[in-house]
C-alpha cells in the first residue's frame, strides 16, 4: 500500500535533497549518525526523542549512546532559532555543530497524516514513526523520503507501504565477511624453482629470504606485513612470515613450527600451521594488535591464554592478563549481579575457565599435546595460582582507564561495535598488547552483522585505514584459525550445521 492522496491544500515540495527519516535504532547503534548524511535532511519522530529518553538510563552501550544522540540533538536544536517550514516540521541547521553535516534536522511535531494500514495499531512506536514518513512521502515526491533503520520487521512493514529502506552502513567495513583475510598465504610446491634473484642472509638465528617484487607471483604481489606463508610439505613443512613489503621487494622469514614440546608454549603445542601462526604473533613484542578470528574449537583462547601466561610468569614482559568481553548480548546488565566486578563477569567466561583446566591438564593428558606444568598443589590450588595473573574486567567499566604493561584480551569481540572496539582499543598504553578473539559468523548483538562488526572494522583498518601504509601497520597481525581441534562431533557440528 502506498500513501493516500496528498491533503487538500498541502503543498507539494520540490525534489531538491532526500530526507532520511530514522528509527530510534540508528542512534541508539552510532549517535553520530546525524551527521553522516552529507547535504540531505535528516528526520527525527516525536516518537523517537520519547525512545531515547526510555532508554537513557544505566551503563550499557544502547543507553550510552541514547544519551549522547540526546545531548547532539540539544547542542543542534540550541545554537539555532526554531524555524518551522512548509513540512510542518521545525528546521535546524546540522552544521552548527558539524562542518561535514550540510543538510537540516527536521523534527516533526505535530500528528502526522500518513496513511497507514488500519491493520496497523497507530498507538506502536514504529508505526508512528511510518506515519511521519508517509506524510513526509505524500508531499516530497516519491523518490526523496528514506527510513533508515536496522530492524528487518521495521524494514518489512515499510516496504509494504511502498517507502524505501535503507540500513545504516556509516560504519560497515565489508558487504561480505567471507572476503576477510586468512592472514595465510598456501605456497605452490614449485615456489622455489620459479624465483629468480633471491637473496638469503641469517638474521638474528633466522634465514631471511628477500624477493625482488618484479619476481613476486600475483598471490604474493600484495601480501601484507605480518601475514604467513607455508607450503606443505610430509618431511618439514615450510612456514615463513612476511617481515617487511616495501615496492621494491618482500622479505619473508622462516619461523620454526610449534607442534613439539620443544617449541611448545606453557606445555601448550599448535596441532596445525594456523595455530603456530598465531603463537608467533601472540609471543612477538613488537606486535601490539592481534585479531585471531576462527569457528569454535579452533584454539583461539587456549593459544592466547597459553602465550600471555608464559609472557606473564616466565619473561615478566607484562604484569597481568586482562581478559573481558561485551555481556549486554547475553543478558542483563552486569550491575545487577551480585560480587564485584570479577566475580558478576564470572558466567561470562567459561572458556577462559575451560582453557586453565587445559593448560593444568593431568599427565595421561600428555598425549593429546598437553603437558603438566608439574605445580605441586593440586588442580584447584595451580588454577589459583594462575588467575594471580588473570584480571577479568567488565567492558562497561572500561573507560577513562590506560592499560600498561598488560596483555589485554577482548574474547567474542564480533559482538562489539566498531565505537567500542575503538575506545577498547585505545584504551592500551605503553607496553600493553591486544588480543581480539572472534568468530563473525556467531554474532548476538542485535543490529550487528557480519559486515558491521567491530571486529570486522578492526582488521579492515588496521589494514588499509593508513594510505601512506600499502602493507599494513608493522606492529598489527591477524590470523584466521582452521581446523576445529575440539572433537570430531564439534567439527562435524560446525561443518554441518
Amino acid at each position: 500500500m502506498v500513501a493516500k492522496e496528498q491533503a487538500k491544500g498541502e503543498k507539494t515540495i520540490p525534489s531538491k535533497k532526500r530526507v532520511y527519516v530514522f528509527d530510534t535504532n540508528v542512534l541508539m547503534h552510532d549517535p553520530t549518525a546525524l551527521f553522516r548524511f552529507e547535504e540531505h535532511d535528516v528526520c527525527l519522530p516525536i516518537t523517537v526523542l520519547e525512545e531515547l529518553d526510555n532508554h537513557k538510563n544505566g551503563q550499557s552501550e544502547i543507553a550510552r549512546n541514547a544519551r549522547q544522540a540526546a545531548r547532539f540533538i540539544y547542542q543542534v536544536i540550541s545554537k539555532s532559532p526554531t524555524n518551522k517550514d512548509e513540512r510542518g516540521a521545525v528546521s535546524y541547521p546540522l552544521s552548527t555543530v558539524d562542518k561535514r553535516a550540510r543538510g537540516n534536522l527536521l523534527i516533526r511535531i505535530e500528528e502526522p497524516r500518513g496513511a497507514l494500514s488500519s491493520e496497523f495499531d497507530p498507538k506502536k512506536a514504529d508505526n508512528q514513526i511510518l506515519q511521519v514518513v508517509l506524510f513526509f512521502k505524500s508531499i516530497s515526491g516519491d523518490a526523496d523520503v528514506i527510513l533508515v533503520t536496522k530492524d528487518i520487521n521495521m524494514a518489512t512493514k515499510a516496504r509494504i507501504h511502498g517507502i524505501e529502506v535503507q540500513d545504516y552502513e556509516n560504519d560497515k567495513a565489508l558487504d561480505d565477511a567471507d572476503m576477510l583475510p586468512t592472514g595465510i598465504c598456501e605456497l605452490p610446491k614449485n615456489f622455489w624453482e620459479t624465483m629468480k634473484d633471491i637473496q638469503s642472509a641469517h638474521v638474528a638465528g633466522s634465514d631471511v629470504y628477500t624477493i625482488p617484487e618484479h619476481a613476486l607471483p600475483k598471490s604474493l604481489r600484495n601480501a601484507y606485513v605480518n601475514e604467513f606463508m607455508y607450503m606443505n610439505n610430509e618431511k618439514k613443512p615450510f612456514l615463513a612470515r612476511v617481515t617487511a613489503h616495501t615496492a621494491d621487494a618482500l622479505s619473508l622469514r622462516i619461523i620454526r613450527s610449534r607442534n613439539s614440546e620443544n617449541g611448545s608454549v606453557f606445555g601448550i603445542c599448535a596441532l596445525n600451521p594456523s595455530q603456530s601462526f598465531a603463537l608467533e604473533l601472540l609471543l612477538d613484542p613488537e606486535v601490539d594488535f592481534v585479531t585471531l578470528l576462527g569457528v569454535a574449537g579452533t584454539g583461539k583462547t587456549l593459544l592466547t591464554l597459553a602465550a600471555g601466561l608464559e609472557q606473564a610468569i616466565e619473561s615478566e614482559l607484562y604484569t597481568h592478563i586482562i581478559f573481558t568481553r561485551i555481556t549486554e548480548s547475553m543478558g542483563k546488565d552486569i550491575g545487577y549481579l551480585p560480587g564485584n566486578e570479577e566475580e558478576k563477569m564470572n558466567p561470562w567466561m567459561g572458556a577462559l575457565n575451560d582453557s586453565l583446566e587445559v593448560l593444568l591438564g593431568d599427565a595421561e593428558d600428555e598425549k593429546e599435546g598437553v603437558f603438566n606444568k608439574g605445580h605441586p598443589a593440586g588442580k584447584a590450588s595451580a588454577i589459583d595460582q594462575l588467575k594471580r595473573y588473570i584480571q577479568v574486567r567488565s567492558i562497561n567499566f572500561m573507560r577513562g582507564r590506560t592499560f600498561l604493561r598488560k596483555f589485554l584480551v577482548v574474547d567474542e569481540a564480533q559482538n562489539l561495535t566498531p565505537k567500542q572496539m575503538k575506545a577498547l582499543i585505545t584504551r592500551a598504553g605503553p607496553g600493553t598488547k591486544v588480543v581480539c578473539l572472534g568468530n563473525v559468523g556467531q554474532i548476538d548483538t542485535p543490529y550487528l552483522t557480519e559486515g558491521s562488526s567491530g571486529l570486522t572494522y578492526a582488521v579492515e583498518r588496521f589494514r588499509k585505514g593508513d594510505p601512506s601504509m600499502r602493507f599494513g601497520w608493522p606492529h598489527y597481525g591477524h590470523v584466521r584459525l582452521s581446523d576445529s581441534v575440539r572433537s570430531r562431533l564439534a567439527s562435524h557440528a560446525e561443518k554441518v550445521m
